[in-house]
């Protein structure tokens, strides 16, 4: 009977401990994949800058420092790595992006038959709602590393995680531009 007893609350803690270790893989994984899907998005800007090049350079002829710009954005996002999330490029390429609009912003200013193109201004409306895809998936992927890092910091799970899981704290992407025009500063 005591043996029993024993047995039934080894396989419990067994059961609670693989329990634990799957909730850290999962939250791992969802991590991952949060991140796939920022890389993703901003790979698909890729396509529309592929397709914006030879309408601005039509234009642009004079304006060959914009077009610099689309080769040099388009080259960042492609070597974005999708399997590990890497916040520093990730924050070049966004502020490479914001280049690239006002660049074609002020083309637009010098050329305005260029601003009558209908595919030009569907293809900048692709790069705004692009770019809002990215945001809303790093929201999403910065949630999820919230979830992960708490699971592997608290405990029971940190323990579990220490014997088995062994996986290491994931940094969240900050904007570090946009957090130098925030004046408030919480205390933590």
């Amino acid at each position: 009977m005591d043996f029993t007893i024993i047995l039934i609350v080894l396989a419990v803690i067994a059961f609670i401990v693989i329990a634990i270790n799957n909730s850290i893989i999962t939250a791992y994984n969802s991590t991952k994949r949060s991140w796939a899907d920022v890389n993703t998005y901003e790979r698909q800007k890729v396509n529309i800058l592929d397709s914006l090049t030879p309408i601005v350079s039509q234009y642009i002829s004079y304006e060959s420092e914009t077009l610099k710009h689309i080769t040099a954005l388009r080259q960042s996002i492609v070597s974005l790595d999708g399997a590990t999330p890497d916040g520093a490029s990730l924050e070049k390429i966004q502020a490479q992006t914001e280049q690239v609009l006002k660049g074609l912003s002020v083309t637009v200013e010098n050329y305005p038959d260029l601003k009558a193109n209908t595919v030009y201004l569907d293809l900048m409306k692709q790069i705004t709602s692009q770019n809002e895809n990215v945001g809303a998936a790093i929201t999403i992927f910065n949630r999820n590393v919230e979830i992960f890092n708490s699971k592997i910091e608290t405990f029971p799970t940190n323990v579990v995680n220490g014997f088995l899981a062994k996986k290491q704290r994931i940094n969240e992407f900050k904007d570090s531009t946009a957090e130098k025009n925030i004046e408030f500063k919480p205390n933590f």
